[in-house]
């Protein structure tokens, strides 16, 4: 088992960023949604029928997520 850590380094990801967290998965989707806030630029999605393939397992919530969060970054309201 790897025991490193680097969450205190999210802060420096200063690029739009997309997370998505899934209820069936191995990643917890708390953990995800906690990541997401700390980068500085950071977005969260959870789908609730989802697993490691969310883009199959729910993809109306994931398609609607991705859509939104690449309008919003073309659209400057990333910032």
């Amino acid at each position: 088992m790897t025991k490193w850590d680097i969450k205190d380094r999210l802060k420096e990801i200063s690029i739009p960023t997309f997370m998505i967290g899934v209820e069936h998965d191995t990643m917890n989707p708390k953990a995800m949604e906690e990541q997401s806030k700390l980068v500085q630029k950071g977005r969260y999605l959870y789908c609730p029928n989802g697993s490691h393939l969310a883009m199959w397992d729910d993809q109306q919530v994931f398609m609607n997520g991705v859509i939104k969060f690449i309008k919003d970054v073309d659209e400057g309201r990333m910032k």
